[in-house]
């Protein structure tokens, strides 16, 4: 049967999902579906969905399956991972392959959210599936070698969910996940928008925003230029331009950014004392797509007074970490569950 059983990496994030086959990325798809309301059909997933998300009408809805790195719709989630899976092009054969993945989950997860996990993948035909904690993951696809008798703190901000955690000997020795990341910047920066400009703009525009001028510090090398959103006027309700800038950008998410850093300096409080000196050596590692916000590296710097490294490809660090643990099972098998 060895021949039919096909290897696959799932990072299932809150924002997008990444599939990782034959040690390639062969999925990067936003984590969303659209449904036609009357039937329950799956319109589209992923990047076209993405393209519906705020512009359907009322027999269209776009549903994000996970909220706060878990599966908040099971029977969304499911359409979404076998339509993901479908998109891979993996040769065919007179037997439909037996998949064997390993997911990605937050390391802060309930039991109960664990089993929606694994229930929604064997549903979309998994016949075999593990899981792997996202610090872990974030951890192996930095590059770190999680097995060393050395701590390393690793910070993962996604989507949904903040992964703070400090790992040595391939396993977490402690760990706090909050769910406040790329979701909640986006709230924030659509609540500086209503109060301060009287602009109604809807969840993907923020995105934009967070993209184009998101930064965590007013003070920051190379500002990005100013960008022109475009929204609906609350007072006249006629759809209007404003300019913003990165410094008002930095000043939305400044109460978000600081319960990040809150989290992070508690996870250090709780470090043993031999581990925080490997830290202090080593530095903190940041990945995920939050990572990328401008100046959030420095400003952790200045809160901690420790090194801090931005992965090379963090929006990808947690799937590739999923795909190097996947090809060396045997190796991180206690690590994978």
């Amino acid at each position: 049967m060895g021949l039919f059983t096909k290897e696959i990496a799932i990072d299932l994030g809150t924002a997008n999902t990444i599939i990782i086959y034959n040690d390639k990325v062969v999925v990067d798809e936003p984590s969303i579906v659209a449904i036609e309301r009357s039937s329950g059909k799956i319109i589209a997933v992923g990047k076209k969905a993405q393209m519906m998300h705020g512009k359907t009408h009322e027999n269209i809805k776009t549903v994000r399956p996970l909220r706060g790195g878990v599966i908040a719709d099971f029977h969304a989630a499911e359409h979404m991972i076998r339509e993901m899976i479908k998109m891979i092009e993996i040769r065919k054969s007179w037997f439909p392959p037996a998949l064997k993945m390993v997911i990605c989950i937050p390391s802060g997860i309930t039991e109960v959210e664990e089993r929606a996990v694994k229930d929604s993948a064997e549903q979309a035909g998994a016949k075999e599936v593990r899981l792997i904690h996202e610090p872990m993951a974030a951890a192996i696809g930095i590059g770190i070698d999680v097995l060393e008798p050395i701590g390393n703190m690793v910070i993962d901000i996604g989507g949904g969910t903040s992964e703070i955690a400090v790992i040595a000997l391939g396993g977490i020795v402690n760990n706090k996940s909050i769910r406040i990341a790329g979701d909640e910047f986006n709230s924030d920066i659509e609540e500086y928008m209503r109060k301060q400009h009287n602009l109604n703009v809807g969840e993907r525009t923020a995105e934009r925003i967070k993209i184009e001028v998101g930064a965590a510090l007013a003070d920051i090398d190379n500002p990005p230029p100013e960008y022109a959103v475009h929204g609906r006027d609350m007072l006249t309700g006629i759809p209007k331009e404003v300019i913003v800038n990165h410094a008002e950008i930095a000043h939305a998410l400044d109460k978000s950014i600081s319960k990040i850093e809150a989290a992070v300096l508690n996870a250090l409080e709780m470090t043993p004392p031999e581990l925080a000196a490997d830290i202090f050596e080593t530095g903190i590692y940041l990945a995920g797509g939050g990572s990328l916000l401008r100046g959030l590296d420095k400003r952790i710097h200045l809160r901690t007074k420790l090194k801090v490294h931005v992965a090379e490809d963090p929006l990808r660090a947690v799937a590739r970490g999923t795909g190097i643990a996947l090809k060396n099972f045997d190796k991180f098998t206690f690590l994978i569950k």
